[in-house]
């Protein structure tokens, strides 16, 4: 599917969802209305804890690093969680690869001001090899551990995604988002000090088509977006781009207005332009200059006490 067609069936709602997604007050008939999540003033989720998930150093800052950035700053506590290692991406040998990315996954959690970063070390383009009960349970752990309200990370239902630590990684955040409010899974955490704690906001994106009800304007971050993408040296798809580009072109006596006149304008704007095009695109369906596409998936609606609350009569 092409993008532009991605985006107009974004906007028109035109969706298939899966049973699992499709869970919401309709019963099995998935809602088509897409909500615009825009900023609040001052900090309304102070005293919530966000984690933000990503099986590569890369992912976030690409597909909802506005996303992260806003609600750090209406209040969120952040951890960054990464499940692989970086292993077959970056400069030189395989192991050069992983310090650059590690060194990279440190500077973005910084970047995006999350406080901790927990790297669980997996290979690289084999997490599907990786017992799934394993991956659950260090992610329950850590739900856990860190009382996480809300997550952000790749949509386990998305389609055609071709890279199993994406959709290995999504599988596994869902069910443990579940599982880590069970009062009778794994009960030694319990004698650890820790408690059932169920996550109750999900923040789901994806490279290609999925269930979308969640619009993100980020027109006002996108700036601190590109900064974090600029942060990806080792493999990101900004890093120099833009100046190897601007060079490239003086070399054959070219010159791009986009790139400005030194590395920086380049680089920055190279980003903007090519790299985060998708949310010009999403925003543009919207009203909104930038925009990030989002499956939500909030709290349960106290349905049995708002009844009690309307209906209840004194004896």
């Amino acid at each position: 599917m092409k993008r532009g067609e991605f985006i107009t069936r974004m906007a028109t709602g035109a969706w298939a969802a899966s049973a699992a997604s499709a869970m919401t007050d309709e019963g099995p008939f998935a809602a088509t209305d897409v909500q615009v999540e825009r900023a609040r003033e001052g900090r309304p989720h102070a005293g919530k804890v966000l984690a933000a998930i990503q099986p590569h150093a890369d992912d976030l800052p690409l597909f909802a690093g506005g996303l992260v950035l806003k609600l750090i700053h209406e209040g969120y506590t952040g951890y960054l969680i990464r499940t692989t290692n970086d292993d077959h991406t970056g400069p030189g040998t395989v192991g050069e690869g992983v310090l650059a990315n590690e060194r990279d996954n440190l500077a973005v959690a910084r970047g995006f001001g999350l406080r901790k970063t927990y790297d669980l070390n997996y290979r690289n383009h084999m997490l599907d090899a990786v017992s799934p009960l394993e991956l659950r349970l260090r992610l329950i752990f850590l739900f856990r551990l860190l009382k996480v309200d809300t997550v952000v990370c790749y949509d386990p239902w998305s389609h055609y995604e071709e890279n199993p630590d994406h959709y290995v990684t999504a599988s596994a955040v869902e069910a443990a988002c579940w599982m880590a409010g069970g009062s009778k899974d794994y009960p030694e955490h319990f004698d650890a000090g820790l408690a059932p704690h169920m996550v109750q906001d999900k923040y789901y994106f994806a490279r290609g088509p999925q269930y979308v009800n969640r619009v993100v304007d980020i027109t006002d971050l996108m700036d601190r977006k590109i900064a974090v993408n600029l942060l990806n040296t080792a493999q990101g798809p900004a890093g120099q781009r833009g100046a190897q580009l601007r060079r490239r072109l003086a070399e054959q006596g070219l010159r791009l207005a986009l790139l400005g006149d030194d590395d920086a304008t380049a680089n920055r704007e190279y980003t903007r332009q090519f790299v985060l095009d998708r949310d010009a695109e999403i925003g543009k369906r919207f009203g909104l200059t930038y925009a990030e596409a989002y499956h939500y998936i909030g709290p349960e609606p106290a349905k049995v006490e708002s009844y009690v609350a309307k209906n209840a009569v004194k004896l």
